[in-house]
């Protein structure tokens, strides 16, 4: 349980560095809502994937983990055994392989990529927060985070008196 707890202490440590790295972009709009409806509800789908990720990861971690093992070789609940039960059958491996091409190659090439275009500052962290939350989060995140600077942009300018 200490690598769940390590996991979730880093990803929270990782989504704070991106809000942190991008204010202008996470601050509140003058007259705007805080969120846009299409914000939330990426929000909400980001969430969803974490909490149903955690609900599967700690089922693995109380079943697999036998005494205190290494999180990351070790025979029992440790990530090397994670990455073989991905692949114990054709449709695993087939989902196994598209999730990881996904979030290990394309992910970050289309955040880093796009990401630099519009502006953002460290854009790589996306893919950084996938490996402590989830694919879907990152990627739900990173959609939120191009609908705030679209909105932000719409915004009227404010006047400083």
């Amino acid at each position: 349980m200490v690598s769940l707890l390590t996991h979730a202490v880093l990803g929270i440590a990782v989504i704070s560095w991106i809000v942190a790295s991008n204010r202008q972009v996470f601050s509140r709009a003058a007259g705007g809502p805080l969120v846009s409806p299409l914000e939330a509800l990426y929000y909400v789908i980001g969430i969803a994937s974490v909490v149903l990720g955690w609900y599967f990861n700690i089922r693995f971690v109380q079943e697999y983990s036998q005494g205190s093992t290494n999180p990351l070789w070790g025979q029992h609940g440790s990530w090397a055994e994670y990455i073989r039960l991905m692949f114990t059958n054709p449709a695993a491996s087939s989902a196994s392989q598209d999730y990881t091409i996904a979030n290990v190659v394309l992910l970050p090439l289309f955040t880093i990529v796009d990401g630099y275009r519009r502006g953002l500052r460290r854009p790589w962290l996306y893919f950084v927060s996938s490996l402590f939350t989830s694919f879907a989060f990152a990627f739900a995140f990173y959609f939120a985070t191009i609908e705030r600077q679209h909105r932000r942009a719409q915004a009227p300018a404010t006047v400083d008196a």
